[in-house]
C-alpha cells in the first residue's frame, strides 16, 4: 500500500458515493499545484488520470519531469485552473487538454491559434464570478452567453461548460444557494449550445454539497494529496 492509497481510495469512494445519490456522473480532478512530479505519478499509478494546475510554468515542470522519469501508466489529462494571463496562451494551447478559467474574449484568439492542428480541440470552461468578489478572476454572470458564443466560434476550442469558486461561507446553506445558482446557469448554457456537460465545482471540504447541486467535476487536492504549508485548495 502506497502513502496516497487510503486518502486517495477514500477520496474516490465518496464521490462516487455521492454520484450515485444525486443520479448523474460526476469526475474527480486532483488538484495537483504546489506537488511534486512524484505525487502525481502517485496517485496515476493508483487510477487517477486527470490533474489540475495552477500556474503554467509549474505545471509544464512537472510534465517534463514526468516524461523524463519514464512511461506513465496511462496518459494524464492536464487542466489549467487557475487565472490564465495572455502571455501564456501558447503554452496552455499546446501542453494543456482544459482550460477551466477563461474568463474574458482576448485570449480565444491565440488559444484558438496556437492550438496544433494534430491535437483535439481544447477544452474549455468559463469562469464564474458567481459572488462578485473583487479578488477573484471570473466573467460577471450577464457575460458568460457572449463569451461561449465567441468559444463555440472558434475551431479549435470545444466550449464544454462552466467553472466558479464560490466565496468560503460557513454556512453550508449558503454555499448550497450559490451551487444552485450555477447550475441554473449551467442548464441555461447546456441548452444553447451542444457539448456543454461540466459543471466544475466543489472542493475538499464541499464536494458532496456541490455534487448534489449539479457539479460533474469536482476540484480536490488537501484530501487526496495532503496539506500544503500556507496553501489551501
Amino acid at each position: 500500500m502506497t502513502s496516497a492509497q487510503p486518502a486517495y481510495t477514500a477520496i474516490r469512494d465518496r464521490v462516487r458515493a455521492a454520484a450515485l445519490r444525486a443520479g448523474h456522473g460526476v469526475r474527480l480532478l486532483a488538484v495537483s499545484k504546489l506537488q511534486p512530479a512524484a505525487a502525481v505519478r502517485e496517485l496515476a499509478a493508483l487510477g487517477q488520470r486527470e490533474f489540475g494546475e495552477n500556474y503554467v510554468q509549474e505545471a509544464l515542470a512537472k510534465q517534463r519531469t514526468l516524461r523524463d522519469a519514464g512511461p506513465l501508466p496511462a496518459e494524464l489529462t492536464w487542466h489549467l485552473i487557475g487565472p490564465l494571463q495572455s502571455n501564456k496562451c501558447r503554452e496552455v494551447a499546446e501542453h494543456f487538454d482544459w482550460l477551466q478559467s477563461l474568463d474574458r474574449n482576448k485570449l480565444i484568439e491565440p488559444l484558438n491559434r496556437f492550438r496544433p492542428a494534430d491535437a483535439p480541440p481544447l477544452n474549455v470552461l468559463i469562469q464564474v464570478n458567481i459572488d462578485a468578489e473583487a479578488s477573484k478572476s471570473g466573467c460577471a454572470p450577464e457575460g458568460i452567453a457572449a463569451l461561449a458564443a465567441r468559444v463555440a466560434a472558434a475551431p479549435r476550442l470545444q466550449l464544454r461548460g462552466l467553472m466558479a469558486i464560490p466565496e468560503p461561507q460557513p454556512d453550508f446553506e449558503r454555499r448550497r444557494t450559490t451551487f444552485r445558482r450555477m447550475r441554473a446557469l449551467f442548464d441555461a448554457l447546456a441548452r444553447e449550445h451542444a457539448g456543454v456537460d461540466t459543471l466544475s465545482l466543489g472542493m475538499s471540504e464541499d464536494f458532496e454539497l456541490a455534487i448534489a447541486e449539479g457539479a460533474t467535476l469536482v476540484r480536490i487536492g488537501t484530501a487526496v494529496f495532503g496539506p500544503r504549508a500556507g496553501r489551501t485548495d
